[in-house]
């Protein structure tokens, strides 16, 4: 894989965000070009349109903001990698052009600060970090159990900057439009340290936390590019090629079902063997006991998926030691913790520290590394996975499902192939739609947080299930 961790690396030091009101005043006048075009200037099929719905409750917080009367985080679905330019086309026009309907006068520039995942920039390189510090982004380095670098400045924020703060609580991209996969708790344990601050520096001000959902649509159905989708994932996973004939259009949803359930089928059954051969994994046939007899082959399907999944973490988690607990989102993180401490090393500071290493331990620490890197492969194929389903686009077969399973299915061949980044295929132009959400009172949970340790425990979880529950009624199916 041209892109793995073949050397260990010092630590990876904390980006203190920077906001440059010149970057963004840039960023906004080249936002239409980034929506259209993004990173392929060649290819102009990304988001045509950005709808905002129930923008006018972003304008009343903001009006309320500004006059120091309340604090509040914007808590978004993060189903694409596209969803921090829809985010900042909702701050930057949707919310000053309702403003000005209203007649309401913001101080400009309307903006946020807001949090990303320090490992995008190994990926995307330093320009970015350079890029998101002067638009005020926090890095947040999900590897660690705790950032503390990270997590002071984006309290520290919230409490007393310039701007709001948005988050996406599910933690990472799950590539479905209509399914909010399960928060982490971050969003309400910040909702709670901000009225913690505010209380202890004796302010009035309210904490809210807003969600935010984010809906992508085709303008047009882009069956004939999903088409040629389908027939490369076959090509690639080694399956006759299946063309659908131009007289079979009107059963076309049901051809195309049929192709995309043999795939996943094919790739599990290879996926299987593979874990049985070289990991010495048992995948038994399963047995009445794992499945009911009457069950459909879609739940089947989905009983294999969940069990191979397991298995893609245990192998992962025997390398590094680590006992299988929790979810799979759980997982993933405690697996990715453990991988960095191996790849990125906190004894070394810098990369002076790392050159003067001798030979021998230089030699085992990459070694270290790149075993690290390898294993940690498991994990993010399991990470691509943990929000699909076996039933996602038999119970509602339009193109936008279609879409998002093959293009899940893309990314997973791509992995395997050992693809450097791989670059999604732009099916046609996309519609965005995001819609605000009622705000939810952190202040008014308050009193039951502070109560001892266990009633915390309890305000954070009870705060993450209703904005869970806030942000699915926002998404429309």
């Amino acid at each position: 894989m041209s892109d793995s961790i073949r050397r260990a690396q010092p630590r990876l030091e904390f980006i203190p965000p920077q906001f440059n009101p010149l970057v963004r005043q840039v960023t906004e006048w080249f936002l239409p070009i980034m929506l259209r075009f993004r990173l392929r200037p060649w290819l102009p099929t990304g988001i045509s349109h950005v709808e905002a719905v129930n923008a006018e409750v972003l304008v009343d917080l903001y009006q309320h903001f500004q006059m120091g009367k309340i604090r509040f985080l914007m808590a978004f679905h993060h189903p694409e990698v596209d969803d921090p330019l829809s985010m900042f086309y909702l701050f930057s026009r949707a919310v000053p052009q309702v403003a000005r309907q209203q007649g309401i006068r913001l101080q400009y520039p309307i903006h946020t600060h807001f949090v990303y995942e320090r490992g995008m920039l190994l990926w995307a390189g330093d320009w970015l970090g350079w890029f998101f510090s002067r638009l005020g982004g926090i890095p947040i380095h999900r590897g660690k159990q705790l950032d503390w670098s990270g997590m002071r400045t984006a309290r520290e924020l919230f409490a007393n900057g310039k701007f709001p703060i948005s988050v996406a609580p599910e933690g990472a991209t799950n590539g479905h439009s209509e399914i909010i996969s399960p928060l982490e708790p971050g969003v309400a344990q910040m909702g709670f340290w901000c009225v913690e601050d505010l209380v202890k520096a004796n302010r009035s001000e309210q904490v809210f936390i807003v969600p935010i959902g984010i809906q992508y649509r085709y303008v047009e159905p882009p069956w004939s590019n999903l088409e040629g989708l389908l027939s490369e994932l076959e090509a690639n996973s080694g399956l006759p090629v299946q063309h659908i004939e131009p007289s079979a259009s009107e059963k076309r949803e049901e051809i195309y079902y049929q192709r995309l359930f043999r795939l996943g089928e094919h790739l599990l059954s290879e996926m299987e063997e593979f874990y049985r051969q070289f990991y010495h994994q048992s995948l038994p046939e399963l047995t009445s006991k794992e499945i009911n007899p009457s069950a459909t082959p879609n739940q089947v399907l989905e009983v294999r998926l969940q069990r191979l999944l397991d298995t893609a973490l245990r192998v992962a988690e025997e390398y590094f030691g680590l006992k299988p607990h929790g979810t799979l989102i759980d997982r993933c993180r405690r697996l990715e913790e453990a991988g960095w401490r191996y790849m990125y090393r906190e004894d070394l500071p810098d990369i002076k520290a790392l050159k003067a290493l001798p030979p021998l331990k230089r030699g085992l620490a990459d070694w270290v590394a790149e075993e690290a890197e390898l294993r940690l492969r498991h994990m993010r194929l399991v990470e691509s996975f943990t929000a699909v389903t076996g039933t996602y686009v038999k119970e509602k077969p339009t193109a936008e499902r279609f879409a998002e399973t093959a293009l899940i299915l893309f990314d997973c061949i791509a992995r395997i192939k050992g693809t450097k980044i791989p670059r999604r295929p732009r099916l046609g132009w996309r519609q965005a739609q995001l819609t605000v959400g009622e705000p939810i009172s952190v202040s008014d949970r308050w009193s039951v947080y502070q109560t001892n340790r266990q009633a915390a425990r309890k305000a954070v979880a009870e705060l993450t299930h209703d904005l869970q529950k806030a942000l699915e009624t926002l998404i429309s199916v």
